[in-house]
């Protein structure tokens, strides 16, 4: 009888199987693919701030924070870090990523499947809309709202009912690029923070290709972080070209350029 050695030609080629397969979804960042960044100059954010979402319009930043019991909208002064307006959300929300579609403001919240409209002129609510899952990052592309769930998932939806219309699955190569977390809409590009790491990024919007990282590694040291004190936060001022990021209780908003490789 030959059951052993079939056996072990079977393990062998299960082996090499799993090997080719680990190699294949193995981290594949080369140096070309990874982008440095030049600090422009640096602003005062509030270390009270988790932030989930960050966006600007109309030249003014708005920022979401998160954690239930103080979870927030606000709008912020750039170049002062002072918050010129606030509201608080109910103690049940946990809120997350937000953005500006046609002068309405979007708020989802984390995992009660409710997103709040506000005026953003004076927060004032003008609807609430319901969502079938979790929220983490939201930006727009001027004709859907683009959603993060954590996974390596996005989705755009419609703004009027925030039904889905169709999704993109990030990945480099073979690999799935996933905790995706808050998003921003930036030259045509989604950018997004990869949660629990200081790099961007760069998806492609028609099929979710990956097409480069950003290293933000050099910008907050770890050693003086909270253990929940991540990047996240993206904000790019299509007028004026700038681009800003910070992260959940950082003291700084930075206002970076990408160097070219």
């Amino acid at each position: 009888m030959r059951i052993r050695p079939i056996l072990l030609l079977v393990q062998v080629l299960l082996v090499g199987t799993a090997w080719l397969m680990g190699c294949a979804q193995h981290e594949t960042r080369t140096k070309n693919d990874i982008r440095q960044v030049r600090v422009i100059a640096s602003y005062p954010h509030d270390t009270e701030a988790f932030t989930q979402g960050l966006t600007i319009h109309d030249k003014r930043m708005y920022e979401g924070t998160g954690r239930y019991g103080a979870s927030s909208l606000r709008c912020v002064d750039i170049e002062t870090g002072t918050v010129e307006r606030m509201v608080s959300l109910s103690n049940a929300y946990f809120g997350e990523g937000i953005t500006v579609f046609k002068n309405r403001l979007y708020q989802f919240t984390w995992r009660n499947n409710i997103a709040f409209v506000y005026d953003p002129d004076t927060f004032t609510v003008l609807e609430t809309l319901l969502y079938d899952r979790e929220a983490w990052g939201v930006t727009d592309d001027g004709a859907h709202l683009i959603v993060s769930d954590g996974t390596a998932t996005i989705r755009f939806l419609d703004p009027e009912t925030l039904q889905p219309v169709k999704y993109i699955t990030a990945h480099a190569g073979p690999r799935m690029v996933d905790r995706l977390n808050e998003l921003e809409y930036v030259r045509g590009e989604i950018w997004a923070n990869i949660w629990f790491e200081d790099s961007i990024v760069r998806i492609s919007p028609v099929d979710g290709n990956v097409l480069g990282w950003i290293d933000l590694s050099e910008l907050y040291p770890n050693e003086e972080r909270g253990k929940e004190d991540v990047l996240n936060g993206i904000a790019f001022d299509a007028i004026s070209d700038r681009l800003f990021v910070t992260g959940k209780n950082w003291p700084n908003l930075y206002e970076i350029e990408i160097a070219h490789p």
